[in-house]
């Protein structure tokens, strides 16, 4: 077995016959190193290739360390990524939401990532050749855990979301989120078992070298060969239609007639521009979370504007609205579709299933108005029960909203439910242009996931249209109005990916837990080793 410089290592405390760690500071320094290079990897960077070597550098600095010290050294790096990385959900609630849910996404990645790590080290020293595998089951397994805890978890900042430019996205196609970030991370593994060597001259050395290069190339390029399931058969033409907003913020909801009446006349210039040829004539048109955030089934003025936009264009429109309940405290947030001539349909409406915690309710509403009085513009938004399928007469429609894109089982419902085509109905007013570009890179996941088009419709932008190999079309700017028309493909069978459905991760995950528990002899071997002052025989 090699180890680093000698100058890089100390001895391990926790027994004479371990073998060494990085030197404290120099671990620090990488982890720090490690969330920054995730954080570069995310959008709106989007350099994917920082990703393995993220994970990489983390890698080594938990390798050999004591559990509590890969539990720090993780944290430390979480810190580096998701304080900067969610730093848009301080804009409008203030800095307590921003800071708990950065430290909570922190503190898993540290618990999984470091402490497991760090547990695992005497696994990789006796067989190397494990450390790729390990790695991408310990970061499959962390972002497992994040994405469902606490409240409901936040998948924010998965690797899966920073390859959309890169060959490792065709292999959503295959495994989903879950298969990607595996893949991603077994790489960054292959990196780190790659770079932590003890005799560089060694014929045996190189060639272990060489082995874990290539394991890398393969596991990031390889990719790139794989077919992918392109959306075919008949084309129908869909309008996405981006408003605006007055101004950026919470207090959009007094602004919402203005609001409203944005997304209207949008609507009414692409009927002017379709009857002056300009544009096709849509079979269907899609606004954003919020379009309309005056309820149109309890506003008379708000419905007749929509069902004359509707009238004008001569073509449902699903809209985005909140519809209030008997009680004033509780909305829920719905993509409802609008047809000409008749209105609402009631029958072909969805109401979002996982609403986002501190921004759409309030945890800890009590504790957090301490802290800013903004709390108390983050109203008790109500879950849905059932997945966003609405047949718009033209074609199905797997709809999300917002966050759930994030989510794999929201997202996959839908196309388990007869979506042709997945739409994300979102409003960005409320964060800011980096925000809404990490959400389309998981939109261009989501299509080459379930071989579906999909688009992305967002209040203030961006908003866009991607094919079914992740390429998006008609990207709009940020904070300005706009109009985009595509013609999309509504047939394909299913991606493997589809009918596995959350298989993959279940399997990556008892691998792990497999692997946690197959460590344990080793660790008691070393220390008895170590008691014994046998250190050759462990490191060999």
């Amino acid at each position: 077995m090699t180890l680093p410089p000698p100058a890089l290592a100390v001895p391990d405390r926790s027994g004479p016959g371990a073998p060494r760690p990085l030197r404290l500071p120099v671990a620090a320094a990488l982890a720090v190193a490690a969330g920054v290079a995730l954080l570069l990897a995310l959008p709106p960077y989007d350099v994917w290739w920082l990703a393995p070597v993220g994970v990489a550098l983390l890698a080594a600095a938990v390798h050999r360390r004591r559990l509590r010290a890969g539990f720090g050294l993780g944290v430390l790096a979480g810190a580096a990524l998701f304080y900067p990385l969610l730093w848009w959900t301080s804009f409008q609630a203030g800095w307590l939401p921003w800071v708990f849910l950065s430290t909570a996404q922190a503190v898993v990645l540290g618990l999984v990532a470091g402490t497991a790590g760090a547990w695992l080290s005497p696994l990789v020293d006796r067989w190397r050749w494990t450390w790729p595998l390990l790695t991408g089951l310990i970061w499959t397994g962390q972002e497992a855990l994040r994405d469902r805890a606490p409240f409901g978890g936040f998948p924010w900042g998965r690797l899966a979301f920073s390859q959309g430019d890169a060959p490792t996205l065709r292999l959503a196609a295959y495994g989903g989120a879950p298969l990607v970030t595996l893949v991603v991370a077994a790489a960054g593994g292959a990196l780190v078992a790659l770079a932590w060597r003890r005799r560089p001259r060694a014929a045996s050395s190189w060639v272990g070298a060489a082995g874990f290069a290539a394991t890398a190339a393969v596991l990031l390029a390889g990719p790139a060969a794989l077919p992918l399931t392109q959306p075919g058969g008949p084309m129908t033409t869909v309008a996405i239609v981006q408003g605006n907003v007055p101004r950026l913020g919470l207090d959009f909801n007094a602004q919402r007639r203005a609001v409203l009446d944005n997304h209207v006349n949008g609507t009414r210039q692409l009927a002017a521009d379709v009857a002056a040829g300009r544009q096709k004539q849509p079979a269907l048109v899609v606004w954003p979370e919020n379009s309309s955030d005056i309820d149109p089934l309890r506003n008379d003025d708000a419905a007749d504007a929509i069902s004359a936009a509707a009238d004008l264009i001569k073509a449902p429109i699903l809209v985005g609205t909140l519809q209030r309940t008997d009680d004033p405290e509780d909305i829920y947030n719905v993509g409802i579709l609008w047809l000409p001539g008749t209105g609402p349909d009631l029958s072909q409406q969805y109401e979002k299933r996982h609403p986002v915690p501190f921004a759409e309710y309030m945890p800890l509403r009590p504790i957090a108005r301490l802290v800013t009085e903004k709390v108390d513009l983050v109203r008790n938004m109500l879950p849905g029960d059932a997945p966003g399928v609405i047949d718009t007469g033209a074609v199905v429609v797997g709809d999300v909203i917002c966050f759930e894109v994030a989510y794999d089982d929201i997202v996959r419902d839908t196309v388990t439910g007869g979506a042709q085509l997945l739409a994300v109905q979102t409003n960005n007013a409320t964060f800011n242009e980096a925000e809404a570009l990490q959400q389309m890179a998981m939109v261009r996941l989501r299509a080459v996931e379930h071989g579906r088009e999909a688009l992305m419709v967002s209040t203030v932008g961006v908003s866009g249209f991607v094919d079914g190999a992740g390429g998006v079309h008609g990207a709009t700017g940020f904070n300005t109005a706009a109009v985009v028309v595509r013609d999309i493909a509504t047939e394909g069978p299913r991606t493997l990916a589809t009918r596995s459905g959350n298989w993959p991760e279940v399997v990556a995950v008892a691998l792990m837990v497999a692997a946690l528990a197959g460590v344990l002899p080793l660790r008691r071997r070393r220390a008895n080793i170590g008691n014994d002052g046998d250190k050759d025989s462990e490191e060999r």
